[in-house]
């Protein structure tokens, strides 16, 4: 119950607050922070085609997602394409357990405390952002179907 009264003041927050993005917008930057305390940025990913990824533990149609994103890592990673994880959760075991069970091999960070589900106008999840190598939206997918990207993903790693 508690995770459903936070994720519907989340939800509130986020469609008052900022409308979505949109394809051909830059995408702004993240800066955030990984499982290992690091901070990793958006920025440092430049140069690559980068799935901006928006999930949560507690997301069953997240979870759903979690094999085929991991899929699309692993068809394009080694051409110049990755996977930024942002994490909802605010109970950091929840996300590690989930991360090791689904055995997500690409970027993971949380945005749990910050602003960048609200910066990018996020308002259900999951939601991925395409980013491609100049930092500029080429694709949003708002139906849980990563999968769908591929052909995007493969255009803008020529």
């Amino acid at each position: 119950m508690k995770k459903l009264i936070l994720s519907l003041v989340f939800l509130f927050g986020v469609i008052i607050g900022k409308a979505q993005l949109t394809v051909g917008q830059i995408a702004p930057e993240i800066s955030l922070i990984d499982k290992d305390g690091n901070t990793v940025t958006l920025s440092s990913l430049k140069g690559k085609v980068v799935l901006v990824d928006f999930w949560a533990s507690w997301c069953g149609p997240c979870k759903a997602t979690l094999p085929a994103v991991v899929k699309l890592y692993n068809k394009f990673k080694d051409q110049g394409f990755d996977v930024l994880g942002v994490s909802l959760d605010t109970d950091k075991s929840a996300w590690l357990r989930t991360a090791k069970e689904y055995k997500l091999p690409y970027t993971l960070v949380n945005d749990a405390g910050s602003n960048a589900a609200t910066d990018y106008g996020v308002y259900a999840i999951p939601t991925s952002f395409l980013v491609d190598k100049t930092g500029k939206i080429i694709a949003i997918d708002n139906d849980g179907r990563p999968l769908a990207l591929s052909k995007k993903i493969k255009k803008a790693l020529q």
